[in-house]
């Protein structure tokens, strides 16, 4: 029987990750999320890493939900439900371990798949002299 591999991240296990300061975490992660924790997190971020931490302690009962898409996804996030707006609704978000280093907006599509559906009556030169009922 085959066992769950081990998850790292750039060589770090999760434990270690997560007893990591934000400063040694930024240096393993992409430029781009990088530079946006280097220029510190927004007012609506801190708020959302509030909330977070507030969840794992077990006294923030309600449902996180947040607009911030720009969010970078940082250890101590792994395993929380969050809600994360997409311009229209507010989608479920699982955070996953293999999720670290991205941001939390790219997990809320906000585009919808276009599903063509038949076409309609009017729709092509030989429905025109089709009878309607």
């Amino acid at each position: 029987m085959a066992r769950k591999k081990e998850f790292k991240y750039r060589g770090y296990t999760f434990e270690e990750l997560i007893n990591m300061s934000l400063e040694d975490l930024s240096k393993l992660l992409p430029s781009r999320q990088r530079r946006s924790l280097k220029r510190g997190l927004t007012p609506e971020q801190k708020k959302l890493l509030r909330k977070i931490r507030l969840a794992k302690k077990g006294k923030y009962k309600k449902p996180i939900r947040t607009h911030s898409r720009d969010m970078v996804i940082l250890p101590e996030m792994v395993g929380m439900m969050i809600y994360v707006h997409n311009g229209k609704e507010f989608v479920p978000v699982q955070i996953r371990e293999e999720m670290i280093g991205h941001y939390i907006g790219e997990f809320a599509l906000t585009r919808k798949r276009v599903q063509h559906g038949s076409p309609g009556v009017g729709a092509t030169r030989s429905s025109m002299f089709v009878a309607i009922k």
